[in-house]
Formats: structure tokens, C-alpha cells, sequence
């Protein structure tokens, strides 16, 4: 996962909360102006930058953002993992979305995020505690679906679980985006690249960040492509806002491998 911004490298940790359930340990803890989720042994989950919670400090979370640009115009948006929520916040800030559903697995997470981690009770949210793999057939159909469900351990099960993966594409609206948070390999491709080729058919494109991810920008349907124009334009008219540039991961964006 990735480390600390370089500022605030060595400045002192602040333990803000600590609580235990039946999958372990989770901590909020503050470092300057950034404050971070962690999992089990000080594994960092999350990083949000506290005078903005929706500003996304890495390249991982900003390749997600970039997928959601994908689509010209999303409604509606199933989150598979909160974390810190800061994602979340971003696609509520700066998309058209109407109806946003997320499914976390352990219930203090999300009243962690909105007591130290800066996520809204925006009334367009909608949380739900339990298992993906459990409550994803209850879910909505969307327009964008973002797969994130790392434990302290890496990746879930269900980043390389073939039905999941297809029953994720499947929620798909006409026109959608599935985006996953995959690790890579040491080759730069992500785990289990064969698998993922015969699901998706390799009709799929990639986006590598500096972190060690890869993430997957899918399709709903086969003859669906990704509009690299409107891309860039979607990405060029919301770089001020964003503050940063989301050129260098749009270079970076490749076919399926």
C-alpha cells in the first residue's frame, strides 16, 4: 500500500480511535494534515487530506476517479468497499450522480469515516454492512461499480472470484463501468491477468500507478469502448476543480494485456 506523503514523513502519530471487531483491529490515526485508516499491524487503508476530504492523494484513487469518467454522464454508482470513503466523496463532489450505494463489510468503518475521516451523510448515500460477495445480488443496477476490497491481508477473495466478477459486470447499466482495484504482479501486470482475460474477454483497458496497482477499466457490454476524446475532455474541464491533472494516468492507460 502506499507510504506517507514525504512531508509529513516525520511528523509525529496521533491515534485518534481504536476499534476492535471480529475481523481485527481498525485505527484512525493523524500525521500532519493527513489523517488514515488503518487495518490489523498499522496497514494503511486509506489516506485523506483533512482540509479536503474529497481531494485524493494517490494515484491509485485518482485512476478510479479516472474511470468513472469513462462514462459521459453517471447517475448512479455502487461502491464495493468504503474505506476511508474519500473516493466516495470525490464522485459525490464532482459527477452527476443521483444514487450512490455503498457495501462494507465491517460496520465501524463507515461511522469512523464520518467521525474523524470527513465522509457526509449526503442524503444521495446509501450504506450497507455486510459481505460483497453476500449482498450484491440486492443490490441496484449502475451506471459505475468500483470493486475495493482489500482486508490487512491484500486483496479479497472476491478481486479473483470469476462468478463475483461476472455478477459485478452484470449489475452494469447499458453504457457502464466496472472499476477494479487489482494488485499487480512483479511484471506489471495485475493478479490473475489470465483469469480476468477470459472473463472480460480482453475487452478491457488497464491504468498501472506508482502504488503497485493496476486498475481495470471494464466494460458493461463487448462493443462498448472506451471514448479516449471524451475522456480527456471530461478530465481536462474538471482539473481545476480537482486540482491536479489527471493526464499523466490517461497516458498511462493501455489495453488489456
Amino acid at each position: 500500500m502506499p507510504g506517507l506523503p514525504p512531508e509529513d514523513e516525520l511528523q509525529e502519530e496521533r491515534l485518534l480511535a481504536e476499534v476492535h471487531d471480529a475481523f481485527g483491529v481498525i485505527r484512525v490515526v493523524e500525521i500532519g494534515e493527513y489523517r488514515f485508516l488503518e487495518f490489523g499491524d498499522a496497514i494503511e487503508q486509506s489516506c485523506v487530506f483533512s482540509a479536503d476530504p474529497s481531494w485524493l492523494e494517490y494515484d491509485y484513487t485518482r485512476a478510479m476517479f479516472l474511470g468513472a469518467l469513462a462514462h459521459e454522464s453517471p447517475e448512479t454508482a455502487l461502491f464495493l468497499g468504503l474505506g476511508a470513503g474519500n473516493l466516495t466523496q470525490a464522485c459525490l463532489k464532482f459527477l452527476p450522480l443521483d444514487d450512490v450505494e455503498t457495501i462494507e463489510l465491517r460496520a465501524d468503518v463507515p461511522r469512523l469515516a464520518m467521525d474523524f475521516l470527513g465522509l457526509d451523510d449526503d442524503p444521495r448515500l446509501t450504506v450497507r454492512i455486510g459481505d460483497a460477495m453476500d449482498l450484491l445480488p440486492s443490490a441496484e443496477t449502475a451506471d459505475l461499480i468500483f470493486v475495493d476490497l482489500y482486508t490487512d491481508h491484500g486483496p479479497g477473495v472476491a478481486h479473483l472470484a470469476w462468478r463475483f466478477l461476472e455478477d459485478c459486470q452484470r449489475k452494469l447499466n447499458p453504457g457502464g463501468w466496472l472499476i477494479i482495484n487489482q494488485w499487480a504482479t512483479d511484471d506489471g501486470k495485475p493478479l490473475g491477468a489470465a483469469l480476468l482475460r477470459g472473463l472480460f474477454n480482453r475487452h478491457y483497458w488497464e491504468c498501472p500507478v506508482k502504488e503497485g496497482n493496476v486498475m481495470l477499466l471494464v466494460p458493461a457490454e463487448l462493443d462498448q469502448v472506451l471514448d479516449m476524446p471524451g475522456l480527456q475532455a471530461r478530465a481536462e474541464r474538471l482539473a481545476p476543480e480537482l486540482g491536479y491533472s489527471l493526464q499523466p494516468l490517461i497516458t498511462a492507460l493501455r489495453p488489456a494485456s
